[in-house]
């Protein structure tokens, strides 16, 4: 159930949902009115989501969310700062420690230090500084500027904006269609939960995310969320419509992480 001008994501992301594509036609609504997408990351979903109307887009990283409104409106100013980035040590840190204030140079730096970065992770420090390590990765062409114009095109007509997960509320009506992907990761601290930006998604967040759904769930609306497969978020999301298990493959790395296969759960209200 692809989007018929699908294309691969133009960020890498960890914890994003590239694994899920082959899954997805079996697991959203046969039709809807508007997507949703409160927790965008890297958009896989999005871009392979066969959308007829409106599409509102957010994320609580403004870096983030400003890479993705930069690539809709400004496209041939953010390829022409990207021509001039270089995939070398010396240059990554070199560009990573600028200070923009133009929004789409912003841009251009985020998907610059995404695509050369380690494993596509996003961190900031106290100070709210970029400070993932170069990722010593090569590629044969550092950015696919046919991939970003696809990418550019889907974008168009989408409302894109930073927010909270909570402050999407506002835009669900019935017969929407919302997916959520919390960030988590189950594998490397024992409380279920791994801090991939400056605030951790806590217990306490999970536990406003299951009273969202029950809004959702009010409005006549359809939900689809992915979660890490951990005793809490069985108990607590235990009355949330259908429960499913997938297993994956571990894709974050480093010298404390866990590779192998992991298992994660997906909620659904759709029947």
């Amino acid at each position: 159930m692809k989007n018929s001008l699908f294309v691969k994501p133009f960020l890498r992301w960890a914890g994003g949902k590239n694994w899920l594509v082959k899954h997805i036609s079996n697991l959203v609504p046969d039709d809807f009115n508007d997507y949703h997408e409160p927790f965008l990351g890297g958009g896989a979903i999005f871009f392979n989501m066969p959308i007829k109307k409106k599409v509102y887009l957010s994320d609580s990283i403004p870096d983030l969310i400003n890479a993705y409104i930069q690539v809709r409106d400004n496209l041939e100013m953010i390829l022409l700062c990207l021509s001039n980035f270089r995939n070398t040590k010396k240059d990554y840190y070199e560009i990573r420690s600028r200070k923009y204030n133009d929004p789409t140079m912003q841009a251009a730096q985020f998907i610059y230090m995404n695509r050369t970065c380690f494993n596509g992770i996003y961190r900031v420090n106290y100070k709210g500084d970029f400070n993932v390590p170069y990722g010593f990765k090569k590629y044969k062409i550092l950015f696919d500027h046919n991939q970003f114009r696809k990418a550019s095109n889907l974008l168009k007509n989408t409302e894109i904006f930073t927010s909270d997960f909570e402050g999407t509320l506002k835009n669900i009506r019935e017969k929407d269609f919302v997916f959520l992907d919390p960030p988590y990761n189950i594998t490397t601290v024992k409380n279920g939960f791994i801090k991939y930006n400056e605030k951790l998604f806590s217990r306490d967040d999970q536990i406003r995310l299951a009273s969202y759904l029950k809004k959702i769930n009010k409005r006549g609306a359809y939900y689809l969320l992915t979660n890490a497969n951990h005793p809490f978020v069985r108990e607590l999301f235990k009355n949330e419509g259908k429960i499913f298990s997938i297993e994956r493959s571990s894709v974050i790395g480093g010298k404390k992480a866990l590779r192998g296969q992991i298992s994660e759960l997906i909620f659904s209200n759709i029947s």
